[in-house]
């Protein structure tokens, strides 16, 4: 019986010591499982996207959850912490500090303006540009209201304006770029950037914006049907010159923007915010991931790389606090 006892609490005691080296492992391990959740911009949701898709495939037991809906939206969705983190597609407001607001850049884009690709004066569009200025008297001061008051000539067809109707960062840095603020803009406020695309692959005589990635196809890195950029008309000349012909494909637009040859705004950094340093470890690590290794997808999925000296600072942000 003693024998028994003994080889009982000897089994006994390897299981302990087994459950706790299981237990050790379980710890550091379940460090990484669990759920983030994201909400926000459309200019950073197909980024957001992919790099979820990636880190999910290096962590599977942790769950991503992101859901677009405009920077306004990622903005008061992580201030009241509804979500881990908001995607936030333009400069952070001081108000928005004062209330909690902690954040990493992340990647880079741009807002562009589009019209329909029937515009039947498409060709003298992309010959001659529009001016910042023209607009802004489009957008803004509502004085050039038909395309003959833009392009000078008898036309007498309206221009189509488009908008946001929500709170967005495409909006805000088109504004900004133009001299207002979102609510400053004039036109038929359309919901989200596939929402204000779609309005303007509908009107013929339409003007919209978008962030590029609504714009160009993943696939082809063309247009997508129905739409053209239009170029901006940056040293007021009255024509596009060579150097400001960088809207044919995607490739183009982000050389463009990368070497600063397109206008900062509309071109901005992009945002993931917190409600304060991120009280997760796993949020931190899929932070911490996109700022290194998940940048190798920034380029093909149609972004632009920040610098690494801009890299190293956002890295910071993490490690300060740990």
């Amino acid at each position: 019986m003693k024998k028994l006892v003994a080889f009982i609490l000897g089994v006994t005691l390897m299981i302990m010591l087994l459950g706790c080296g299981t237990g050790q492992d379980n710890q550091e391990t379940g460090e990484m499982k669990g759920t983030i959740t994201l909400s926000g911009a459309w200019a950073l949701y197909p980024m957001v996207v992919k790099w979820a898709e990636e880190f999910q495939k290096i962590y599977p037991e942790i769950r991503i959850e992101v859901a677009a809906g405009g920077a306004g939206k990622g903005m008061a969705d992580c201030l009241s912490e509804v979500v881990d983190l908001g995607m936030v597609s333009r400069e952070i407001y001081p108000a928005e500090v004062q209330k909690g607001a902690w954040w990493v850049a992340v990647t880079k884009d741009a807002v562009v303006p589009t019209m329909n690709s029937e515009n039947p004066y498409i060709n003298e569009i992309l010959e001659k540009g529009i001016r910042k200025d023209q607009f802004t008297k489009i957008w803004v001061d509502s004085t050039l209201k038909t395309w003959g008051d833009v392009l000078q000539n008898n036309s007498k067809e309206a221009i189509g304006v488009y908008t946001r109707s929500d709170a967005c960062g495409a909006a805000q840095v088109w504004a900004q770029y133009l001299g207002t603020k979102q609510e400053g803009l004039n036109g038929v406020g359309v919901y989200g950037d596939p929402g204000l695309a779609e309005a303007v692959r509908k009107d013929k005589f339409g003007i919209g914006f978008n962030n590029i990635n609504y714009v160009y196809d993943p696939s082809t890195k063309l247009p997508v049907e129905g739409l053209v950029v239009i170029p901006i008309d940056l040293n007021n000349n009255g024509k596009v010159d060579e150097d400001e012909k960088f809207y044919n494909n995607r490739d183009q637009i982000v050389n463009a923007i990368a070497e600063g040859k397109y206008p900062s705004p509309p071109a901005r950094e992009l945002n993931l915010v917190a409600h304060g340093y991120p009280k997760k470890k796993i949020v931190v690590e899929f932070l911490r991931w996109i700022l290194t290794d998940g940048q190798k997808y920034v380029a093909e999925s149609g972004y632009i790389n920040l610098t690494q000296e801009k890299l190293d600072l956002e890295l910071k942000k993490l490690d300060k606090e740990k």
